[in-house]
C-alpha cells in the first residue's frame, strides 16, 4: 500500500512544472518532492499533517527534535515556529511528502459521532508528535492523491476522505494526543486560545499575566502548560514569530533590517540583529545575500502556504 502512495505521488509530481512544493486542486493540500537532502528551513507550521511516503525528514520545535520516515506522519496541532530538514532523498528515491491542513472543525464533528471516544482529561499534552500512518490512514492518503486527477469530484469526495482520516486518527493509538489538540473540551484548548491571542499580537508587548488570564490559569501554571504543549516558553514563541515575520518582510518586500525590526515590535535594532543571528545563523544582511538569489521561489512558497504551513 505504501508503494501505491509513492507511485501516485511520483505520477503527480512528474507532471508538474516549477519547483516543489507543488500546489494541487485541493487548496489546503500540497505535495513536496526532494531529490536530495536539504539544509534546515525555518518556517511557521500547522495545524497540519505531513505524511512521508518515501525518504525521511526531521523537524525541531523548541528543544524537541522529531524524525519521521516512510509510513509516518508529523502531526502539528497548532501554529508554531519550527525548523525542518529533508535527511533522506535521492534522484532514484526522492523524499515525497503529502501535507494537508488539520481541520479542527471536521475533527470535532467526527468526534461527536464516536460513542467510544473518551473526553481528554488531565493537563495539556504534547501538541506535536509523530503518528503511524499505515493501514486505513494510508489507504485514505492514496485515495486523496488519486482524487487530484478528477478535480470535478473533489467537492463531493474530499470532505468524506477527510472525515475518514479524522476518524482513524481519533480512534488510533494517537487518539488521545489528537483529541488534546483538536477538541474544544480538551484541557489544552485554553492554552491554545491564549497562544492564538499571542500570535495575533506578537508585535506588541505581552504580559504573561494577561495570557494566563485568557487561559484561566495562574501565571506559573500557564507558563508550565505552554512549555509542555509547544516546547517553548511564551516569550520564546513570541520572539520566533517576530524573527520569522521580519525575515519574510525583508525577503518579500525588500525592507531593510531596521525597518523590519520595528515592524515586528523590536525597539532596538542591535538587539534584533543579535537575536536574528542566533536564530538563523547569520546577521540579517548576510542572511539576505544567501536568500535573495532564491527570492522568487521563497515568495511563491509563502504564497502557496498562507493557509497550510509546512514542516
Amino acid at each position: 500500500m505504501l508503494q501505491d502512495l509513492v507511485e501516485a505521488m511520483l505520477d503527480f509530481t512528474d507532471r508538474q512544472t516549477g519547483a516543489s512544493p507543488y500546489p494541487t486542486p485541493i487548496e489546503t493540500l500540497i505535495i513536496m518532492r526532494s531529490d536530495h537532502p536539504k539544509p534546515p528551513t525555518h518556517r511557521l507550521s500547522g495545524p497540519v499533517l505531513c505524511v512521508v511516503a518515501q525518504g525521511a525528514k526531521w523537524a525541531t520545535f523548541g528543544d524537541d527534535r522529531l524524525e519521521y520516515r516512510a509510513g509516518e506522519a508529523l502531526v502539528v496541532g497548532f501554529e508554531t515556529p519550527s525548523i525542518g530538514r529533508v535527511i533522506k532523498a535521492s534522484p532514484d528515491k526522492p523524499c515525497l511528502v503529502l501535507a494537508f491542513a488539520l481541520d479542527h472543525a471536521i475533527m470535532r464533528s467526527v468526534a461527536t459521532q464516536i460513542d467510544t471516544l473518551s473526553p481528554p482529561t488531565g493537563e495539556v499534552g504534547r501538541g506535536v508528535f509523530v503518528a503511524d500512518f499505515r493501514g486505513p490512514l494510508l489507504d485514505c492518503a492514496v485515495r486523496l492523491v488519486r482524487l487530484l486527477d478528477t478535480p470535478a469530484a473533489i467537492p463531493a469526495l474530499y470532505p468524506l476522505i477527510m472525515r475518514e482520516i479524522c476518524y482513524w486518527l481519533l480512534t488510533g493509538p494517537q487518539g488521545p494526543d489528537i483529541a488534546r489538540v483538536a477538541l474544544a473540551s480538551s484541557p489544552s484548548q485554553p492554552v491554545i486560545d491564549a497562544m492564538r491571542s499571542l500570535r495575533e499580537r506578537f508585535a506588541e508587548p505581552v504580559r504573561i499575566e494577561d495570557l494566563a488570564q485568557i487561559a484561566h490559569l495562574s501565571p506559573s501554571a500557564f507558563h508550565r502548560q505552554f512549555k509542555a504543549l509547544t516546547s517553548l516558553t511564551p516569550l520564546q514563541y513570541q520572539k520566533q514569530l517576530r524573527l520569522l515575520e521580519a525575515r519574510r518582510l525583508m525577503v518579500t518586500t525588500s525592507v531593510n533590517a531596521e525597518t523590519a525590526a520595528f515592524e515586528v515590535g523590536y525597539e532596538s535594532a542591535s538587539q534584533f540583529s543579535r537575536e536574528y543571528t542566533r536564530m538563523f545563523g547569520a546577521p540579517p544582511k548576510r542572511d539576505l545575500k544567501h536568500l535573495l538569489p532564491a527570492n522568487g521561489e521563497l515568495t511563491n512558497e509563502r504564497a502557496r502556504t498562507d493557509d497550510l504551513q509546512l514542516v
